[in-house]
């Protein structure tokens, strides 16, 4: 087998690895890693959540003196920056290896080839750009939060064909099959947090639990209007809830929040409504680097409006309401022209059932 083709099955294998710690390792990116020998897989590793040993790390320990004059796989660079673990490289450096295959440089600038260079240095043979392409997609969200330092968004809905998420006189339930909505369900788990609008508070009281881990949930909610009775905040670590409001809150009800130890971010300047940039900025500083909004129509038209949305997650059942005053899925971007509405590019889609299920990326406007 030629060396190039050696190089992509075993970076295929790192790549599959790594996408076993998805929605887990946040703020860190999902790392694989594969030690070779004489064309034969020794030890593998991949980085399971914060605060854990990375994925190289592992893939040494589990193979120990037999890692000399191996080669290692790696969809990402090892890090150069002491973080919640020590830095990779100079593990790497100790390990007696003589190659390493890299999918893509590290976009944090504290290490950025940085580690690359060093092992150049030190002698070990490095090869970069193998599946590059793949490896950025798999860290998309770390990669953006990293350069924007803002989180990776995704807005969700369930419509219906015509594209209604409830009838006229607000009944919602249930558009799409038990079955779509349990898949809906279990791809929380991919996010940090999930967002939504007071009004799907009040409307639908959702719980907006996670199935395999516990997700920040965040609230916009101008003038404070939900109960802290809600369900959203049942079982649940009040430290892990965020309302956003306005100074139209009355102090009473901040109080009450905040004495419940739920996050209260109020916005500083007087305004009706909360600037979705603003949120999001504050939300990364507290390292939630991917957001799921799950409503509502208002929340989700303002994110596309701000140019906040990065992808599109829509499950369709085959059903028509039709009727003009059904709720929409989106509503504010009030867009006159047809080819000034937004696109959707790099479409995904699937059967779920007798549902359909619309992944795309939002094209962004300027």
């Amino acid at each position: 087998m030629p060396n190039n083709n050696q190089d992509i099955l075993f970076m295929r294998k790192a790549l599959a690895l790594a996408r076993q710690g998805r929605g887990m390792t946040s703020p860190n990116p999902m790392v694989g890693a594969v030690l070779v020998k004489a064309g034969r897989v020794i030890a593998t590793g991949w980085h399971r959540q914060r605060g854990t040993d990375h994925a190289e790390v592992i893939a040494f320990n589990k193979a120990g003196a037999k890692a000399r004059g191996a080669t290692l796989y790696l969809n990402l660079e090892p890090c150069h920056h002491d973080g919640y673990t020590p830095p990779c490289v100079e593990r790497v450096l100790r390990s007696g290896i003589n190659k390493i295959v890299v999918a893509m440089k590290d976009p944090n600038p504290l290490t950025n080839g940085k580690s690359l260079a060093k092992l150049k240095r030190a002698g070990i043979r490095v090869k970069t750009g193998v599946l590059e392409k793949e490896a950025r997609l798999l860290n998309e969200v770390f990669v953006k939060f990293i350069k924007d330092k803002m989180p990776f968004v995704v807005a969700k809905s369930a419509i219906t064909l015509d594209g209604k998420i409830a009838t006229a006189s607000g009944d919602s339930y249930w558009i799409t099959s038990a079955q779509t909505r349990d898949l809906a369900r279990r791809r929380r788990d991919q996010f940090d947090a999930i967002l939504v609008g007071a009004n799907t508070v009040l409307k639908d009281n959702p719980n907006l639990n996670g199935q395999r881990k516990a997700l920040k949930k965040i609230i916009l909610d101008s003038s404070l209007r939900i109960s802290a009775q809600a369900k959203l905040f049942k079982k649940t670590r009040a430290a892990n809830c965020y309302i956003f409001t306005t100074k139209r809150a009355s102090s009473a009800n901040v109080g009450m929040f905040r004495k419940r130890g739920i996050n209260v971010e109020i916005y500083p300047r007087a305004t009706g409504r909360i600037p979705l940039r603003w949120v999001l900025k504050e939300l990364a500083k507290k390292e939630i680097t991917s957001i799921l909004i799950e409503g509502g129509a208002q929340v989700i038209g303002s994110a596309l409006k701000e140019n906040l949305v990065d992808q599109m997650h829509i499950y369709m059942a085959p059903k028509i309401i039709g009727d003009q005053k059904a709720l929409s899925a989106v509503d504010g971007l009030g867009i006159k022209k047809i080819n000034q509405a937004i696109r959707l590019h790099h479409l995904i889609v699937k059967k779920i059932g007798q549902d359909i299920f619309l992944e795309g990326y939002v094209h962004r406007h300027h």
